[in-house]
């Protein structure tokens, strides 16, 4: 099921496209000013951004650059009443994928949200194996080369990568990293997750010190670069 990120402060709209996008199979996360909508596609995997332009506090406009500043790339759809072409040619300059003006058909909304997610190539997830710098990830055998080499790596620690791999670019915080890998009734301490990323440093970075791939973002968790 794709997940979508719209951020809209017209409650009328939100819950008219929540309804009709869920009602089409995907599922609609909102966030109703631009701060919060940074934060959540910021710090969450989704598979589009339905961003409006006219938001209080920080505007569409600003989010969309602070996204792609954050090297963010998630598919970027701009929801505006400002159909001027300057308006469109900043929104594009800034990082946007695409633009819509309102008021739009839904039909045209739900063409748009299908173009960019088959832009979007097959995720890791989907793939056998996934490369990056001398690192193969062979997710059908459960096994990690780097350069060539067979790297010994835990159960748990091929499953915390190859949920960093499946969420790159997404910073993860500790608490989603323990329930999707740890799982609920595992109940370890935050130190777990700390310490099994440290190994993966040792074993996957050239400088475990300085990593190049998994990197730590003070107050909300890690994010997977790779």
């Amino acid at each position: 099921m794709p997940r979508l990120l719209l951020v809209e402060d017209e409650p009328g709209l939100v819950m008219t496209l929540t309804d009709r996008l869920a009602a089409e199979g995907y599922e609609v996360v909102s966030a109703v000013d631009g701060e919060t909508g940074l934060l959540r596609a910021s710090t969450e995997a989704f598979d589009v951004v339905l961003l409006d332009g006219m938001l209080p506090g920080r505007d569409g406009f600003d989010v969309c650059r602070s996204l792609r500043q954050r090297n963010v790339q998630t598919p970027i759809l701009m929801l505006t009443a400002r159909g001027q072409v300057v308006d469109r040619v900043v929104g594009l300059k800034l990082g946007a994928d695409d633009y819509l003006v309102k008021p739009f058909e839904m039909s045209e909304l739900l063409a748009r949200v299908e173009a960019l997610l088959r832009r979007v190539p097959p995720t890791p997830a989907q793939a056998e194996t996934y490369q990056f710098g001398d690192i193969q990830v062979d997710f059908r055998k459960a096994e990690v080369t780097r350069g060539g080499v067979a790297v010994d790596v835990s159960a748990r620690e091929f499953k915390l990568l190859k949920y960093f791999i499946e969420h790159r670019g997404a910073t993860l915080s500790r608490d989603e990293l323990l329930n999707e890998v740890w799982g609920y009734n595992a109940m370890p301490t935050t130190r777990t997750v700390d310490v099994h990323i440290a190994w993966l440093r040792q074993k996957l970075e050239s400088n475990p010190r300085k990593p190049e791939h998994i990197h730590t973002i003070h107050g909300l968790g890690y994010k997977f670069t790779g």
